[in-house]
């Protein structure tokens, strides 16, 4: 692990956007794995600058997405698939057609996420996975559990999670419990993994996830043993760090 420690979620988003626009400008042609949720919100703003100002071209990038909600169709303004066009696909020069979130309203998980995981193989994998890391230390909606599951999988949210997320929604009901999401050897194959953990509340999983045993009850600490993982962590997250 690589752990790259900032003031504040300003240079973060900076330094991860720094990180990402190598990639782009190594590989032109790259496979990126994005996330959602409020931590990359700031790289994504800053990518899209970047493109605006004609630094960066997007035509020639794929992506694939950690997750998605179960039950939410991509036209509803909670799905990942809606919150990444209105963070980054509608912003760039990218081809809608090569960028891949999983289907939240299949009929057949099983189906589904066989189909996820062989989509990510034709592509040749991912070259850059881009993570946040939830307080519980979850990764993607890889919950704490008894066991890694290794593949792209539909999962039962947890308590914790689900009470994180419902601030996105009107009222609690209306959060899903069921999400489908890449698994932990599915990110593991990834080429480089960056990790942008920011606030207070991610401190505890921070410091397990660096210095506790490899644990699926913190789905995290598996990156201990990634051959190029980044982590970029701001003040308040890194505050039980020695």
């Amino acid at each position: 692990m690589t752990i790259i420690k900032v003031k504040d979620y300003n240079e973060l988003s900076k330094k991860a956007t720094e990180i990402i626009f190598d990639q782009i400008i190594t590989k032109p042609n790259c496979v990126l794995g994005l996330a959602t949720g409020s931590t990359p919100i700031g790289t994504y703003k800053n990518l899209v600058e970047l493109y605006k100002n004609g630094k960066l071209d997007f035509s020639s990038v794929t992506t694939v997405n950690l997750d998605e909600y179960k039950g939410l169709a991509p036209d509803n303004d909670q799905s990942y698939r809606y919150f990444m066009n209105n963070q980054l696909f509608n912003h760039v020069n990218i081809d809608k057609k090569r960028t891949f979130v999983p289907d939240g309203l299949t009929d057949d998980a099983d189906k589904t996420c066989k189909a996820y995981e062989e989509l990510i193989d034709n592509l040749g994998g991912v070259d850059l996975q881009l993570l946040g890391m939830g307080a519980n230390g979850h990764i993607g909606f890889n919950e704490p559990d008894d066991v890694f599951i290794p593949l792209t999988h539909c999962v039962d949210l947890t308590e914790s999670t689900i009470e994180a997320n419902k601030r996105f929604f009107n009222n609690r009901g209306e959060v899903p419990c069921q999400a489908y999401t890449m698994g932990i050897q599915t990110i593991m194959r990834a080429k480089k993994i960056l990790i942008l953990v920011s606030g207070e509340s991610k401190a505890q999983a921070l410091y397990d996830t660096i210095y506790g045993n490899i644990n699926p009850q913190v789905p995290a600490s598996i990156l201990q043993v990634h051959h190029d993982c980044i982590i970029i962590a701001d003040d308040a997250a890194c505050s039980l760090l020695k």
